[in-house]
């Protein structure tokens, strides 16, 4: 089992140019597309948040359980559903803004207790940022690394809503002992301010670096650095392209049962430059299509795992 936390939201998505598009409501939020592509690409997956009793929150987990994902643990309340409004560029690259003032996700609270059989969990996003349920989670994440569980974490900055940039790198700096693998973009790392090698020596196994369209790099402990291209494809928009990203690596190294701390140190060159590959197909697929919508195994020329 692995286990996603974080927000699940709307995305309220342009239909055509300026201000005054109409908007198109379609499900989202970083953990909530890596949870649909896990359960997509077919590993067992539950998803940890809390969701609105609201028509948006219903749709939001329908569409989990579309994918196949447990929700069985998410919360519930009575408080809206958030909102994120998209401004997409010439390149389909993807802006937001946020509504979040009393939103539901915004409010889970612990302590929580993992499915059993879980092997990893993830990480990232605005539920990082927003407090109250910033410190739950952040406690979660501490919890399962206490206990051995592998722990990745994609910080997926949205710099509009972090009002103290200086306090949220440190607090990202104090998660880096609690996590086995960081994923995040050339962006983000230089909002961040660091280098693979500095996070890398602060605690996680190995780092992934996302380039956009050039592909992603791997960094490991062992000095290592692997890369892979980026899959050409006609790019209607990015958005859900980094969760892909995310779930691709982690059912990948579910897959070749690698989420442990010896088989995950043991990938080498042939077994990185394999997940990699495989992870920047799977973000192709996403990226050729509108919205955020990760592939499915058979879609991956009928391979579900690299």
């Amino acid at each position: 089992m692995i286990v996603v936390a974080g927000e699940a939201l709307i995305d309220l998505v342009p239909q055509g140019p300026g201000a005054l598009a109409v908007l198109k409501p379609a499900l989202g939020g970083g953990p909530y597309n890596t949870a649909v592509a896990l359960g997509r690409l077919g590993s067992r997956t539950a998803f940890c948040s809390r969701a609105s009793n609201d028509a948006f929150g219903e749709a939001l987990l329908d569409g989990l359980r579309r994918a196949g994902v447990d929700v069985s643990g998410v919360q519930r309340g009575p408080e809206p559903t958030t909102l994120a409004v998209a401004t997409v560029d010439a390149a389909g690259s993807a802006a937001y803004s946020f509504y979040v003032d009393g939103t539901a996700d915004r409010l889970f609270s612990g302590p929580v207790t993992l499915p059993a059989g879980t092997r990893a969990v993830s990480f990232g996003t605005c539920s990082l940022a927003l407090e109250p349920g910033a410190s739950a989670y952040e406690e979660l994440m501490r919890t399962a690394a206490g206990q051995g569980l592998f722990t990745a974490l994609d910080p997926n900055v949205r710099a509009g809503l972090i009002p103290d940039a200086d306090a949220y790198r440190a607090r990202f700096e104090s998660w880096l002992p609690s996590v086995t693998l960081l994923k995040l973009s050339e962006e983000d790392a230089a909002w961040l301010g660091g280098t693979p090698r500095a996070w890398l020596a602060a605690g996680p196994s190995a780092v992934v670096l996302t380039r956009g369209g050039d592909g992603l790099t791997v960094f490991t402990q062992d000095g290592g650095e692997h890369s892979a291209p980026g899959e050409k494809v006609s790019v209607v928009d990015t958005i859900g392209a980094g969760d892909t990203v995310n779930a691709a690596l982690l059912h990948g190294l579910a897959v070749q049962d690698a989420l442990t701390p010896e088989a995950f140190a043991a990938l080498g060159t042939e077994g990185w430059a394999r997940l990699l590959r495989f992870a920047a197909r799977a973000a192709a697929v996403t990226c050729s299509r509108a919205g955020a919508e990760p592939p499915y195994a058979a879609e991956l020329g009928g391979r579900a795992a690299p």
